[in-house]
């Protein structure tokens, strides 16, 4: 990539965003573009097919989402699949009614069948059942990878789309209410460390098997593939290693200090059985991810310590 190119980010206060604009800034990128979504909502049509048309960006990395667990997921299924939708149906139109030269788009393995065979391949895309628990999250990616597909097939437009497994870093979201797994147990353990709670419950049977990566590894990676990889469908980024959750939250109490019983509770939903994604075709054009996941969850409990306020809320 030109490194004097235009490169907008959206999203670039989340966790993946900001991943990103700190990998571009530290390969020599001079000139990335940033909005926040009191600046520019991206679900309105209108104000980001302007925005696009008036920066006119070279390349667009679509890392904007309405994200959140399981709980958050099931109870607010709609707001996930129209925002999502939104979302990706404005930048994807919006980068090509203004000629953006390169487009990546970013999903997430939940588009994957719920049974897959394991480790997922790209091609089992729409093969099978989704998870129900975050379905309309899926959707919603599927159609942006799909508009993808379709803009390169019918414009000639050069969008391609990466799928990551669990994303976990700096500036993650530690909400109780709509946090992913990882952080949610990092907050749980240090809170019940300060209370000297000699138990703690934790959602499920513990069993399923989960992958996880850094998004400072995802950064890595969405660069290499702007730079490198200009193809139909989309292409899995991960560790290719795998835990269960019970193994998970025993790594995360050892970090955060939490000694107590770790109990889970059968009653509540664990979501898909087994989720490893097969990374063959990412490694193959020379990318790895370097950041172990000891590593990973412990530079994150410090960047919780260390904005515990900002990221309670």
């Amino acid at each position: 990539m030109d490194r004097a190119a235009k490169i907008y980010v959206a999203g670039h206060r989340g966790m993946v965003g900001s991943a990103i604009v700190r990998a571009l800034g530290a390969a020599g990128h001079r000139h990335v573009v940033t909005r926040t979504s009191a600046e520019l909502d991206l679900r309105d049509g209108s104000a980001t097919r302007a925005f696009l048309a008036a920066e006119k960006p070279a390349y667009v990395v679509m890392a904007a989402a309405r994200v959140g667990g399981i709980k958050a997921n099931s109870t607010e299924p709609y707001d996930f699949l129209y925002d999502n939708l939104a979302m990706a149906a404005n930048v994807i139109d919006g980068s090509r009614r203004a000629g953006v030269r390169k487009l990546l788009f970013l999903g997430s393995s939940c588009i994957y069948p719920k049974l897959a065979p394991q480790p997922i391949r790209e091609d089992s895309l729409l093969t099978g059942p989704l998870e129900v628990t975050n379905e309309a999250y899926a959707i919603a990616k599927i159609a942006g990878i799909k508009l993808c597909d379709h803009a390169r097939a019918q414009y000639g437009s050069d969008f391609i789309s990466a799928m990551p497994c669990n994303l976990y870093g700096t500036g993650d979201n530690f909400s109780l209410e709509n946090s992913h797994v990882l952080p949610a147990m990092i907050r749980k353990m240090h809170e019940a460390k300060l209370r000297g709670d000699t138990s703690l419950r934790l959602w499920g049977t513990g069993t399923p098997l989960r992958e996880f990566l850094h998004a400072d590894d995802l950064a890595e990676a969405c660069l290499l593939l702007l730079e490198r990889y200009s193809q139909a469908g989309h292409i899995n980024v991960g560790s290719g290693e795998e835990l269960s959750i019970r193994q998970l939250a025993e790594l995360i109490a050892r970090e955060v200090g939490f000694t107590g019983r770790l109990e889970f509770d059968p009653s509540m939903p664990d979501g898909t059985p087994r989720k490893l994604m097969d990374v063959s075709r990412i490694r193959a054009l020379g990318w790895k991810h370097r950041i172990t996941l000891a590593e990973g969850i412990r530079s994150a409990y410090a960047w919780y310590l260390a904005h515990s306020a900002e990221a309670r809320k």
